[in-house]
């Protein structure tokens, strides 16, 4: 039909024989194109179905076998390993697309005693109001107001370039 010329073939219609793993439950013939590891920290891996892949993975317990203790600082030094990357600052980024507040930014309005509908100026506005209430200079050697000062300067900042993030038309 081509005329001895391969490239005028559709993709995907060669003759050549496709080598298709099967899934590894057992009495199960389906395409096994879904990962899922044997046990933790192993290189081995299960190939199933997405039927049996989603099972398996409802199913994963990433602590099994071990005792209370040895499961709390695995989960301890999995948080100490990877603290980099939940705290890396395009995480706070992402979000719906639609606006809203990050959980950072939430938290920020917490700390200035505002709703999730205040505008920019609201936010400006509660921050003038607690840092002159809370300020070192106003309040010498309180160390709680000192604390809450610094709090407060940080809620401020982190709606700040929460703002500049949604605004920015680069």
């Amino acid at each position: 039909m081509d005329w001895g010329f391969p490239r005028w073939r559709a993709y995907g219609t060669g003759r050549e024989a496709v080598e298709v793993r099967i899934c590894d439950r057992h009495l199960c013939t389906e395409k096994g194109d879904c990962p899922a590891p044997k046990s933790p920290n192993s290189k081995d891996r299960w190939y199933f179905c997405q039927g049996h892949a989603a099972e398996y993975n409802r199913n994963w317990d990433y602590f099994e076998g071990l005792d209370k203790e040895e499961a709390e600082e695995r989960a301890r030094a999995e948080q100490r390993d990877n603290a980099g990357y939940s705290e890396a600052a395009h995480y706070g980024w992402g979000g719906s697309g639609d606006g809203t507040f990050s959980r950072d930014e939430l938290r920020a309005l917490e700390v200035l005693g505002l709703e999730t509908d205040a505008t920019i100026e609201d936010i400006k506005r509660a921050w003038r109001t607690r840092a002159k209430e809370v300020h070192p200079d106003v309040r010498p050697g309180d160390e709680v107001a000192a604390k809450a000062f610094q709090a407060c300067q940080l809620a401020y900042e982190v709606l700040r370039q929460g703002e500049e993030r949604r605004t920015w038309k680069g």
